[in-house]
């Protein structure tokens, strides 16, 4: 049986399958943006609330004070360097939280919601400078729209369907194929964050001295699996972060 689908349902389709076109903000990198930006964030929110609901429940999220008010204050600079690059994102409801989960390294979704594990901070012994490139490379993803970016690429792979982007991301988490089909993109998106990441920092007043420190010592200690396994190798991460040094004249 043919079922048609209600004109809602066309007219979404229609807007999801229309072409759109953004930038990479300081790359200037043209991306695929078939998503709204407004939808990406909401479905990515629905996903990091149940986390933090999680964690909570768990007596996991935001024990550590003292690193919790570290991470907001780096984080503020860090955010104004970003509005400077992104105006909109000053608009964004950013959150930081902190949590002693051990499998939690640093994560950034859509729309500035930023999540940090104590053990991951605690074992590298970041400094406020090595922590200012750690945020800077996860408030990078979301200046770049990555997760909008990684989204609606999917949607070109599964036409003809016009998925909404909740079902997309549940689509992503269970389909190894599309995974592989995209892993070049991730990479490329991994390289872009640690660059935009260190130009957020660097004006942000941090020394270019701390992006190559924690780039060192994320090598050094291989903690972090998904900071390290589907991201570019150490050694080149320490190479990109001495060639921007050099760039900022450091």
């Amino acid at each position: 049986m043919k079922i048609v689908a209600p004109l809602p349902a066309f007219c979404l389709a229609l807007a999801l399958c229309t072409g759109a076109r953004g930038q990479v903000p300081d790359s200037g990198r043209w991306q695929e943006l078939r998503y709204a930006s407004e939808e990406v964030a909401l479905a990515m929110e629905d996903r990091y609330i149940s986390q933090v609901v999680e964690l909570a429940a768990q007596g996991r999220l935001d024990e550590d004070r003292p690193l919790l008010l570290r991470l907001q204050a780096i984080g503020a600079g860090l955010l104004q360097a970003a509005a400077e690059l992104k105006p909109e994102s000053a608009q964004w409801d950013w959150e930081f939280h902190v949590t002693s989960a051990p499998e939690v390294d640093a994560m950034c979704l859509a729309g500035g919601k930023i999540l940090v594990g104590a053990a991951f901070v605690g074992r590298l012994m970041l400094d406020d400078g090595e922590l200012a490139t750690l945020l800077g490379h996860e408030i990078a993803h979301a200046v770049a729209e990555h997760h909008r970016e990684t989204l609606s690429e999917a949607l070109l792979l599964v036409r003809p369907y016009a998925l909404p982007p909740d079902v997309m991301l549940e689509r992503l988490d269970s389909d190894l194929g599309l995974q592989l089909r995209l892993s070049s993109l991730g990479h490329l998106q991994e390289r872009e964050a640690d660059q935009l990441g260190m130009v957020l920092a660097h004006r942000a007043g941090w020394p270019a001295s701390a992006m190559v420190s924690f780039y060192r010592k994320l090598a050094a200690g291989e903690g972090g699996g998904a900071l390290l396994d589907a991201y570019p190798l150490p050694w080149s991460r320490q190479a990109t972060a001495r060639g921007m040094a050099r760039l900022f004249g450091e």
